[in-house]
């Protein structure tokens, strides 16, 4: 398997600062199928993401669950790849995946972009979560053979918590790869909240959500 025969999805709704280099990052790793999953924009998302080189666009109903299967509809190749829009791809991550080729799904070492111990940290427990838990966040790039993909049923077409349910129910299947890419981030959630008040609030709706919260009634506060 090649880089070039790897597909990537990535999500949108208004990410119009960020969708171009996401694309660009994918394609510079050698994916040659970039599906960019819109769920209604009403900024320059769809526009930037042309520009960068997306091979497709599709326009989807909005929630990060539904626009992530919407966009594996039209992959075509042996491996899918879930790009977060704020998330940028290493020029090696394709690369990686082609040579573990007897994996089943994974995702990448974090890294954020910004600087301080607390950020290092983060990359630092979430790789840990992946190796001991076996549970791999959106924000690290999963990715997935596309037939076991398909078995599975895709993604929960939920509003907040699909990378969770995803991950929960892939673990069951086979224990996830971490490879060290690594997937860079921006630190925007982070930045708006404080790196202790978002981490207290992540590990919140995560409990909420183990407890039966709704997803839908999570989106709303997570927005």
């Amino acid at each position: 398997m090649k880089p070039s025969q790897i597909s990537v999805v990535i999500p949108t709704l208004n990410e119009e600062s960020v969708v171009a280099d996401a694309v660009r990052s994918a394609i510079e790793a050698g994916a040659t199928e970039v599906i960019v999953s819109d769920g209604g924009s009403r900024d320059q998302t769809i526009p930037n993401a042309t520009a960068a080189g997306a091979s497709k666009i599709i326009r989807s109903l909005p929630g990060r669950g539904i626009q992530l299967n919407a966009g594996a509809v039209f992959a075509s190749h042996e491996v899918v790849l879930f790009l977060h829009a704020d998330c940028r791809l290493s020029e090696a991550s394709l690369l990686q995946i082609c040579e573990s080729s007897e994996v089943v799904w994974g995702a990448f070492v974090q890294q954020i972009e910004a600087k301080g111990l607390g950020y290092r940290l983060l990359e630092k427990g979430n790789a840990m979560r992946v190796k001991y838990r076996w549970l791999p966040f959106g924000d690290q790039a999963i990715f997935v053979r596309r037939a076991t993909y398909k078995e599975q049923g895709g993604f929960e077409e939920i509003s907040l918590m699909e990378d969770l349910a995803f991950s929960k129910w892939m673990r069951k299947i086979a224990k996830p790869v971490l490879l060290p890419g690594p997937v860079s981030m921006s630190p925007r959630h982070w930045e708006k909240r404080g790196i202790v008040r978002q981490t207290a609030f992540n590990l919140w709706l995560q409990l909420s959500y183990a407890c039966g919260v709704s997803p839908d009634r999570l989106a709303k506060r997570y927005r």
